[in-house]
């Protein structure tokens, strides 16, 4: 399938939507992409995996094609009851999921709040906790309000052309081919009335609320999760080894990927090493 359906569902008012690859016939298979992000990122991925599954790709809420949500609702806890409503409206039962960094989290959460609705979870350099001490509640609340005056002042950077937009992205990331970044430009940028070109997603999501998940909530649902895992990590990522960290051991029944020359984006700097591993954990031939 050259170019996937788009479609839409709602989600706490909110019309969102999602890239639907087809064979709705076999066992489905959901991609969910990290913050800043959208859905067609996994466009390679996706065409690879659709003659074995029903691929589906959302645009979390503020992100892509989806609507920016009012008040800043961000948490990942709405993204997790956004997933719920995507899963049973496409009715994507016992599906698989792969999530990318923020996209991770959220896929993990819902697996480890319906444990029995996943029947597979690759993770892709999504796996951390932040053990800072929280700052007391008042700083806390203040620095989100601070924050969110910021944002309501902050000018969106503004494009003449998508190239240059795709030139962005690839000072941002190295490994990008010039074909990759102008894709993700492509699907990442909207021209509004002025002619220029501004990225689709809400720099709301920016804002950290005070009103997170602790690290011993993550560990809660990580331990919940009942299905095979994998979960991979670029051995050039700003983010810490998941292994070295200690958190694989509050997995049951998950097992470690390390890509050597893989940055935080790890299936744009080595598809070939991430497709095959997917292959193999999925059961799934070349």
């Amino acid at each position: 399938m050259a170019e996937p359906e788009d479609r839409f569902h709602e989600s706490q008012g909110l019309r969102l939507h999602y890239a639907d690859w087809g064979n709705a016939t076999a066992p489905p298979l959901v991609l969910i992409h990290g913050g800043l992000d959208h859905c067609r990122n996994w466009d390679a991925i996706a065409r690879a995996l659709q003659p074995h599954f029903h691929v589906v790709a959302p645009d979390l809420r503020g992100h892509g094609d989806s609507e920016w949500a009012k008040g800043s609702s961000y948490t990942l806890a709405d993204n997790v009851v956004d997933l719920t409503r995507l899963i049973a409206v496409a009715e994507l039962k016992d599906a698989a999921i792969v999530g990318h960094s923020m996209g991770g989290m959220v896929a993990q959460a819902y697996a480890g709040t319906f444990p029995e609705r996943v029947s597979r979870l690759a993770v892709l350099d999504g796996t951390f906790l932040s053990y800072a001490s929280p700052a007391p509640i008042d700083e806390q609340m203040s620095r989100w309000i601070k924050q969110l005056d910021r944002i309501a002042q902050h000018e969106p950077t503004a494009f003449k052309t998508i190239e240059e937009a795709a030139l962005r992205l690839s000072g941002r990331n190295k490994r990008l081919t010039p074909e990759q970044a102008l894709h993700l430009a492509r699907h990442g940028v909207r021209q509004h009335a002025d002619g220029l070109y501004r990225w689709k997603f809400d720099h709301y999501q920016r804002a950290r609320a005070p009103y997170r998940l602790s690290p011993d909530d993550y560990i809660g649902l990580w331990s919940r999760i009942r299905c095979p895992t994998l979960l991979m990590w670029g051995s050039e990522s700003f983010l810490a080894d998941p292994e070295a960290a200690g958190l694989l051991a509050h997995f049951k029944h998950a097992e470690m990927l390390k890509i050597a020359g893989a940055g935080h984006w790890l299936h744009h700097d080595r598809l070939d090493e991430v497709l095959a591993a997917l292959r193999q954990f999925l059961g799934v031939s070349a």
